[in-house]
């Protein structure tokens, strides 16, 4: 078990006019190599759960364990949880500094005490994994890029240091839609690829349904849903109830299906949409 928390809670602004409870009896088990969707309206407790991970908000009272680690001791070294657990914030490109590609997504392996050659082995690989060519790209600054290309380049400083678990706090926010998928895309197959555990925040029901195998759903700093993402999005009214909703494909199928038409309207995406309407207008054709 790659992440298994306990009884977790977390309070902002303890004991002052102001406290609220962020996160309330949080208890959940991940298991290696999940692909894992997080949602819930603004204000959920999304962000601060995934800050729990990486030790950057620390535990309260509960109890966190990252790969067998108990991060909740104050004694446990958080560079050793930061190794195992990358996190990628919205908007990471804000927080590339250095003057070329290659020296940014370097920093991390060079804080790991890595030598040059295993450093640059690193960035080549990372740079392969979100799309960017080493040759042509590793000498100029990352602030001549594109927005897409800055958002590559900041989670490819995250997949150098080669962690067990990736977060990712809407990664695709801002983007086109081309942009967005073709992050996805790569997210995916790094997934796919690297047998690592991901943990995808996202507001985008249509990104969720696409890629995770598990939902987790939280609201007033609860997990309320925990389940496969079919599952999950067949509940549309209870998720209408806490201010989400389900993917627009999912939505029109359901409403299709309520018109009268004989139909499967357990779909998450358009590929799906189409094939069972192909399947339905030529059943009808031959009736």
């Amino acid at each position: 078990m790659i992440i298994k928390i306990d009884n977790l809670n977390y309070v902002y602004n303890a004991n002052t006019p102001f406290e609220k409870k962020a996160l309330d009896n949080i208890n959940l088990e991940v298991e290696k190599g999940e692909f894992i969707g997080l949602i819930g309206h603004t204000g959920s407790g999304k962000s601060t759960l995934v800050q729990h991970l990486n030790g950057l908000i620390r535990v309260q009272s509960g109890s966190l364990y990252i790969d067998g680690f108990d991060i909740s001791k104050k004694e446990t070294k958080l560079k050793k949880i930061r190794q195992k657990v990358g996190l990628v914030f919205q908007y990471p490109e804000y927080q590339l500094f250095e003057e070329t590609i290659y020296k940014d997504i370097a920093f991390g392996p060079r804080n790991l005490g890595l030598n040059e050659d295993e450093i640059k082995a690193r960035v080549i690989e990372a740079m392969d994994i979100v799309g960017l060519d080493y040759e042509t790209l590793k000498e100029r600054s990352p602030f001549e890029l594109s927005g897409g290309q800055k958002r590559r380049v900041a989670i490819a400083g995250v997949v150098a240091m080669k962690p067990k678990v990736l977060v990712l706090d809407e990664p695709t926010a801002g983007l086109d839609p081309n942009g967005r998928d073709e992050i996805l895309a790569e997210v995916f197959d790094l997934f796919k690829k690297g047998g690592i555990t991901v943990v995808l925040v996202s507001h985008n029901m249509e990104d969720i349904a696409k890629i995770v195998s598990r939902i987790l759903v939280m609201d007033k700093g609860k997990i309320v849903m925990d389940g496969l993402p079919r599952d999950i999005f067949k509940r549309r009214q209870e998720l209408e109830d806490i201010g989400l909703g389900i993917p627009q494909i999912t939505k029109f199928m359901q409403e299709y299906k309520a018109r009268g038409h004989d139909i499967n309207s357990d779909i998450l995406t358009v590929e799906e949409a189409k094939e069972e309407l192909i399947r339905y207008l030529r059943g009808n054709e031959n009736a």
